[in-house]
């Protein structure tokens, strides 16, 4: 894992604009492929080429490859489920949004909330996210091609930069929120066959000498989709899923993966979501090398107190997000610097890193703001080392 004792590094938690032409082609439909294909490595080597140019060191492809939400991808890359459209079931829980829908029917039924695009997904993929899908056998992984050509994709794109480079994959627990089990006995084994696919991908991605991030929002926002539980409750259902993500990163070195946590990214209240402070031990439990924790929207900018009495494990670093999703106002680098002083000063400046709340590609109103979000964070980061690190410049 990346680390200085010179300035604080900058990087993100994922999602970046699509190129415009790229855009197009996705938003053209499947036909188009072959097309999408062809334009995909330039297509990365130019969000790689920007994210360097406005100071990122730990930089992605900016998950432009993936069709639909970050969860969509892996539909492509595991067989043993079958889509359902038009079939009514009775929804097994209330969703990622269920506690503030309960406390705020006049809200969401008035259409505001919920995960809003900002018009940047095209038709064709906004679509696809109504589909159902169901476990009817054994899940295997068939995704071998698909993460090699963004592997290979992304390590050309970075040879010109002194950077690091990171390939964002999701969590058993994420899986499990769009993908209903009608196959395996119980959620012990369901979750367990998840975490055997997902190994697959996890491995090829730090055998190729990138960075693994785990996409977690489920840790946090499953709280959210059962009003009902208690905290014990839910501590017991989230630790399964934590135990489940293990499995699947069993035989990776912590220091070849860092874990992404948000409450959902979704807009509306969040007044329901659950404490940092109610599941900091599981979000710690999980071995990475670094923790990427929502840190800047104002539900939860309140929590960087938490590290007064919560260590990082040994040779971790933090990533707190100091650069929000839910708003198009751009942080003033002023704001960004102390936000990052504050974790700095309570874990120590060596092992903070600046980063986002949650991808900004597709929540920002336009992908001018997603860049000169990550340029005032880079030069956030630049005014915190200058107070942090005697020597910066």
């Amino acid at each position: 894992m990346p680390a200085s004792t010179e300035r604080i590094l900058v990087s993100h938690a994922g999602a970046l604009p699509r190129p415009d032409a790229l855009q197009r082609l996705f938003g053209a439909g499947p036909g188009f492929q072959d097309a999408i294909d062809a334009a995909l490595p330039g297509a990365v080597a130019e969000v790689v080429d920007r994210q360097a140019a406005v100071g990122v060191d730990i930089v992605n492809d900016g998950e432009i490859s993936k069709r639909g939400l970050f969860t969509g991808y892996i539909r492509d890359r595991m067989t043993g489920f079958e889509a359902e459209v038009g079939v009514d079931h009775p929804p097994a829980n209330a969703g990622v949004t269920g506690r503030d829908r309960r406390d705020f029917p006049g809200f969401f039924a008035a259409g505001f909330g919920g995960f809003d695009f900002k018009g940047a997904m095209p038709a064709s993929e906004v679509t696809s996210l109504a589909t159902r899908y169901v476990c009817t056998g054994p899940l295997r992984y068939a995704g071998t091609a698909l993460v090699q050509a963004d592997i290979d994709r992304l390590t050309a794109a970075v040879g010109a930069h002194n950077v690091t480079a990171f390939l964002p994959a999701i969590t058993p627990g994420t899986v499990e929120h769009w993908l209903r089990n009608d196959y395996y006995p119980d959620d012990e084994s369901f979750l367990g066959a998840i975490a055997d696919v997902l190994h697959e991908e996890y491995t090829a991605i730090t055998d190729a000498g990138l960075l693994l991030q785990l996409d977690n929002p489920d840790l946090p926002d499953g709280w959210q989709m059962f009003p009902d539980m208690t905290v014990p409750e839910y501590r017991r259902y989230a630790a399964l899923r934590v135990e489940a993500l293990n499995h699947a990163l069993r035989g990776i070195p912590p220091e070849r993966v860092r874990l992404h946590v948000c409450w959902g990214s979704g807009h509306g209240p969040h007044r329901d979501d659950i404490p940092l402070r109610d599941i900091i031990d599981l979000v710690l439990s999980v071995p990475a090398g670094c923790y990427s924790i929502e840190a800047a929207n104002p539900r939860h900018e309140h929590e960087w107190t938490l590290w007064q009495d919560v260590r990082l494990p040994d040779g971790a670093s933090l990533m707190p997000g100091v650069v929000g999703h839910a708003t198009d106002i751009i942080e003033h680098p002023e704001l960004v610097a102390q936000r990052l002083l504050r974790f700095a000063k309570l874990v120590g400046a060596e092992n903070v890193i600046a980063g986002t709340d949650c991808g900004l590609g597709n929540r920002v109103g336009h992908p001018e703001i997603v860049w000169a979000k990550l340029e005032d964070l880079s030069e956030g980061a630049r005014i915190a080392s200058r107070a942090l690190f005697r020597d910066s410049r």
